[in-house]
């Protein structure tokens, strides 16, 4: 039987642990927290959108992009639906996106804690590990356990009673050495303000000979330039946003942008975070261009704005967007346009409405910075997958070692793919982890790692 060490207990480390021990291995999963997939209970906004039914290899971004799909295309989402289905999970659909039946990401993080059980895989948690040690039979895995120590013991009888209310807690750290067969690292990246969140797989796979691709906040909210946004913030407007590096287009996409008193946020803001990360890490001006109106052409914007006028020709400038646009927004393009607020709509030439479409429809702002990591749900960057098999998720440098989850140069995109790539990746890793020995292939050698 193989002995198995998983470091990190979020889904894709306890989706390895389970393949793993179903394939006959024995497994342990190392957690720094006080339990396991306490990241999953947050979320789909505590609901656990956990995959989608739209699946596309645009969905998954990497710097080495086919990657992703040839993992998720092993263990895909319906694959993911039927193994939650088995645990207890029952779906229920919105437009593509799956959610547990009760609505409660706990449910999720607790059916995978009970099949853990199930199979007898032992949970360390508030188990931090210091060091993989690759050696001629397999690795020596070096771990710290904090334990909160009850203070025996009071001056007086006042003491005493508040003691056993609040009891004071002291912290007991124990030193461990593991030994095992193979370990595979699932733990996690720098994303969320979740407890454990810390980027200490990166240092892990560094030590092991594994290069990392720059990390930075992915699906994050953007800081702009403009003084402006203090006096729209709280706005939300379906809207497309398309982001630039000079002239070149990086990515842009529709839906409810919001506006707050540093920039923007919202889905489409989201999506295209992970590339204005990027270019701001690479230290490239970016700017994001605003669409108040995408579904319609700049012709039709100028011939529904030339209606518009001719409806109530006697209106004045200042209530002319009055009903279209939430009043603040409305308010800021005419303040931009600068024109004469006090005129009738009557009075405004055709180099006037086109600069108010060309407001609407191409609404400029200058990306400053991201958010920080822990307002990001998911980073870009990390393991460089080109030193990953994408078949097995092992090392092709230290065999025996193997990936899962966050801590790979992986990302998806908002709708349940960043769980998908946990369930798919720890999938294929446990599985292929716990399988019976088989041929070494030819490469580095562990003696050169260690």
């Amino acid at each position: 039987m193989k002995n198995i060490i998983v470091i990190g207990g979020g889904a894709s480390g306890m989706m390895a642990a389970i393949a793993a021990s179903a394939n006959g291995a024995k497994v342990t999963i190392i957690e720094q927290n006080a339990f396991p997939g306490k990241k999953i209970l947050s979320t789909g906004n505590g609901r656990c959108n956990y995959t989608n039914f739209v699946q596309t290899p645009s969905c998954y971004r990497s710097d080495d992009p086919q990657f992703p799909w040839q993992v998720i295309r092993q263990f895909d989402e319906q694959k993911t639906v039927g193994f939650l289905r088995d645990l207890g999970i029952c779906p229920k659909e919105r437009n593509g996106y799956l959610y547990p039946n009760s609505d409660q990401a706990q449910a999720v993080a607790d059916a995978l804690v009970m099949e853990c059980e199930r199979l007898s895989i032992r949970i360390r948690c508030n188990t931090t590990c210091q060091e993989i040690i690759p050696h001629k039979h397999g690795f020596r895995v070096r771990t710290e356990t904090a334990e909160p120590e009850e203070k025996r013991g009071t001056k007086d009888k006042s003491d005493r009673k508040k003691t056993k209310k609040n009891p004071p807690v002291s912290i007991k750290t124990t030193q461990n050495t593991w030994t095992c067969d193979a370990v595979i690292l699932a733990a996690g990246s720098k994303a969320s303000n979740i407890s454990g969140s810390d980027g200490s797989g990166y240092d892990l796979a560094k030590s092991l000979g594994h290069s990392i691709i720059p990390v930075l906040p992915a699906l994050v909210q953007l800081h702009c330039a403009e003084s402006f946004y203090k006096e729209i913030a709280g706005i939300r407007v379906q809207g497309r946003v398309t982001l630039y590096v000079g002239e070149q287009k990086l990515a842009e996409d529709t839906g409810e942008i919001q506006l707050t008193n540093y920039g923007i946020s919202g889905i489409p803001v989201f999506q295209v975070s992970r590339f204005a990360a990027k270019a701001l890490y690479e230290k490239k001006p970016v700017k994001a261009v605003l669409n108040f109106m995408p579904d319609i052409s700049e012709n039709t914007c100028f011939a529904f704005l030339k209606e518009r006028i001719s409806t109530r020709p006697e209106k004045t400038l200042n209530t002319f967007l009055v009903g279209l646009f939430p009043n603040k927004l409305g308010d800021l393009l005419l303040h931009l346009s600068r024109l004469d607020l006090t005129d009738a709509v009557r009075c405004l030439s055709d180099e006037d409405i086109w600069k108010l479409v060309h407001l609407i429809q191409h609404f400029e702002t200058t990306i400053t910075k991201t958010n920080a990591y822990e307002q990001a749900q998911i980073c870009r960057g990390g393991v460089d997958t080109r030193e990953v098999d994408p078949e097995t998720m092992e090392s092709r440098y230290v065999p025996g070692i193997y990936f899962a989850g966050e801590l790979l140069d992986v990302d998806g995109i908002c709708g349940g793919y960043n769980l998908q790539w946990a369930w798919s990746s720890g999938y294929v890793a446990g599985k292929s982890a716990g399988s019976p020995e088989k041929e070494n292939k030819k490469i580095r050698c562990l003696e050169s790692i260690s």
